[in-house]
């Protein structure tokens, strides 16, 4: 696993999407991998953040029986905070701003995800 090449699918993934501005991969523990984040985010902080909110998603998720988890999504007044998990032991962490286009979020996170977990493990298609 590079981080180059992980900053390079996130990067990519918010110049697909319309409305991001930040984004981060984390371990599950709230450990920071990899960022593409402005100078005013910092991202140890948002990496423990995300994972403590996606362990919890994850938990309402299981207590609930909604099957399993997708993501989970924080509307704010300037914005989204969106978090998915990538395999079980990491994640991704997307911010946006209210131009978020949070469907065409979802289509390119399906294959990205994947790709995350891939470089992540070790792991070449």
């Amino acid at each position: 696993m590079t981080q180059e090449a992980l900053v390079a699918e996130i990067r990519g993934l918010r110049e697909r999407v319309p409305g991001i501005t930040d984004a981060a991969v984390a371990a599950v523990d709230g450990l920071l991998v990899a960022a593409d984040t402005a100078a005013e985010i910092d991202p140890e902080s948002l990496a423990a953040l995300a994972a403590a909110g996606l362990g919890l998603a994850r938990r309402t998720a299981a207590v609930s029986r909604r099957g399993p988890l997708r993501r989970t999504v924080t509307h704010c007044g300037g914005g989204y905070a969106v978090i998915y998990g990538v395999g079980d032991t990491a994640l991704l962490a997307v911010l946006g701003d209210e131009g978020l286009d949070l469907v065409r979020l979802q289509r390119e996170t399906g294959a990205l995800i994947e790709r995350l977990d891939d470089l992540l493990c070790g792991r070449t298609r």
